[in-house]
């Protein structure tokens, strides 16, 4: 997914197609509930630039009708999405519990080593962004990983370089 440059200084426009996406997801609740959209709603905006600058965030909250932060509080609080711009594939390595306890230090140890990043950046070439989750539910195939939306489980280093030379070749 790769992110568009968005000039962060100036008033965001919605677009045609996610004004639709959202009319879709407003027509669910009832009108005193509009707020229950703003989830699809971030993810309409996220889906057409690849992330949400607070502009495109305050365009959400006023097309919603809804305060601004409480848009920014609902962003923030979801790792699925991305306040800044990412790469074209964004790694997420769970690391709780059942993950940690089956290895996921050393995945995420051997990702940063082979992507010569760390947890929160994007590769010099914006291929990769990686990212650390609390849980992906799939702990009884631990460690595992999500990139882009495709599972990943039973990791070992061996099979991170084979998965990452995957999408670094899949054009």
């Amino acid at each position: 997914m790769a992110t568009e440059t968005v000039d962060t200084t100036a008033e965001f426009v919605l677009s045609e197609k996610v004004r639709k996406e959202i009319d879709h997801w407003l027509e669910k609740f009832p009108e005193e509930q509009r707020q229950s959209a703003v989830l699809a709603a971030l993810h309409a905006v996220q889906q057409d630039i690849g992330w949400l600058p607070e502009n495109a965030m305050d365009a959400v909250a006023d097309y919603i009708g809804m305060p601004h932060i409480a848009v920014y509080e609902v962003a923030t609080f979801y790792d699925m999405y991305n306040l800044k711009p990412i790469g074209k594939h964004k790694i997420t390595v769970c690391t709780n519990i059942s993950c940690m306890l089956c290895g996921s230090d050393k995945i995420v140890e051997h990702l940063q080593q082979r992507l010569d990043i760390k947890l929160g950046e994007t590769t010099s070439d914006g291929m990769f962004t990686l990212k650390e989750v609390e849980c992906l539910a799939a702990c009884k195939n631990a460690p595992m990983m999500q990139v882009d939306f495709d599972y990943h489980e039973n990791l070992t280093p061996e099979s991170l370089d084979q998965i990452i030379e995957k999408y670094r070749n899949d054009k």
